[in-house]
C-alpha cells in the first residue's frame, strides 16, 4: 500500500542513533489480564525466565541506555511505572536501586487515567527535563530498540508518533453483532502498537480538552487527534505483539528464542520477587 511503502522508507532512511535525553518512559503495568485465565495480572506470568513487565524494564532501564551510550548519544533519563498498589512494595527495591531513575505511580480507573498519572510523576521527577513521553504497554515484551528509534525520531519532528503496522485481515463491520454491515477498506487500515511517543506539552493540553468536553479516547495518541494535530504512523513489526490470551505467550517465547535475546538483567530483582 501507499502508506506502507511511505512508512518503509521513512524508516530506511533512518538508521543512526537517537539522542533520547529529553525522553521519558510511561510504562503501564496496571491491567488485570483476566483472558490469561490465570492466578494473577499477565505482566507478572513467566516468559523466558522474567515476568513479562521486567522485559520492558530490563530494555528502558539497561539496554537501552546501554546502546545510547555505545552509539554516542544520550539515553532516556527516567522511567515511571504505573502499577496496582498492592505490588508496588515488591519493586521498591529496584526504586532504590535505579535511584532517581525509576518511580513508581498508581494507575487510573481507565488507561486515560493510568497515563495522567503516569506523566505527572514523570514531569514530577524529570523537573522538566523530559520534555517527550514515550507510553509504553508492559504486555508488549517484543518492541526492539531498533523501532523505539524511530518511533522517538518521527515524534521529535512530528509533535507525536505511535508505531503501527500496514492491517493484514479483512476487516467487517456489524452494527449488531450478528450480520456484516460492509467491508472496510485494508489498505487505509493500520494496527496500532506502542510507544506512542507523544510532546509532554501537546499531551497536557489534550487531557485539558479530553476532560473539559468530556470526550472519550482510546489511546495516548487519541488524545493528539482530539487536539487536531498531526501523529505520524512508525512502521513497526508485527512481532511487536500483545500478550493477551495463553497462545499469546507462546509465540513471544518463540520469538525471544529467535531472537537469541540476553536473559533480563535488572538490578535488586530476581524471577522470584514478582
Amino acid at each position: 500500500t501507499t502508506l506502507w511503502q511511505a512508512a518503509d522508507s521513512d524508516a530506511a532512511e533512518e538508521t543512526s542513533a537517537v539522542d533520547m535525553g529529553n525522553v521519558g518512559f510511561v510504562l503501564l503495568a496496571g491491567g488485570k489480564g483476566s483472558r490469561m485465565k490465570a492466578d494473577r495480572p499477565k505482566q507478572f506470568l513467566d516468559l523466558c525466565g522474567a515476568p513479562i513487565l521486567h522485559h520492558s524494564l530490563d530494555l528502558f532501564l539497561e539496554r537501552l541506555p546501554a546502546y545510547c551510550q555505545q552509539e554516542g548519544v544520550t539515553g532516556p533519563p527516567n522511567v515511571v511505572l504505573v502499577m496496582d498498589p498492592m505490588y508496588q512494595p515488591e519493586y521498591e527495591p529496584l526504586v532504590k536501586e535505579y535511584d532517581g531513575r525509576l518511580a513508581l505511580a498508581n494507575p487510573g480507573v481507565e488507561r486515560q487515567g493510568s497515563v495522567e498519572n503516569g506523566l505527572n510523576k514523570l514531569v514530577e521527577i524529570s523537573e522538566g527535563a523530559c520534555t517527550i513521553a514515550a507510553i509504553h504497554d508492559s504486555a508488549r515484551p517484543l518492541v526492539t530498540i531498533e523501532e523505539i528509534s524511530n518511533v522517538v525520531r518521527d515524534a521529535k519532528e512530528y509533535g507525536a508518533a505511535v508505531l503501527g503496522v500496514p492491517c493484514k485481515a479483512t476487516i467487517k463491520e456489524s452494527e449488531d453483532g450478528s450480520t456484516v454491515l460492509r467491508t472496510i477498506p485494508r489498505a487505509r487500515l493500520w494496527e496500532v502498537h506502542t510507544p506512542q511517543v507523544i510532546d509532554i506539552a501537546t499531551l497536557q493540553r489534550g487531557f485539558a480538552k479530553v476532560e473539559a468536553e468530556n470526550l472519550e479516547v482510546t489511546d495516548d495518541v487519541s488524545i493528539v487527534e482530539a487536539l487536531g494535530e498531526p501523529v505520524k504512523l512508525t512502521l513497526g513489526e508485527y512481532t511487536n505483539l500483545k500478550i493477551t490470551t495463553p497462545e499469546d505467550m507462546d509465540v513471544a517465547k518463540a520469538i525471544l528464542e529467535e531472537r537469541q535475546t540476553p536473559p533480563v538483567q535488572l538490578k535488586a530483582m530476581t524471577t522470584q520477587d514478582a
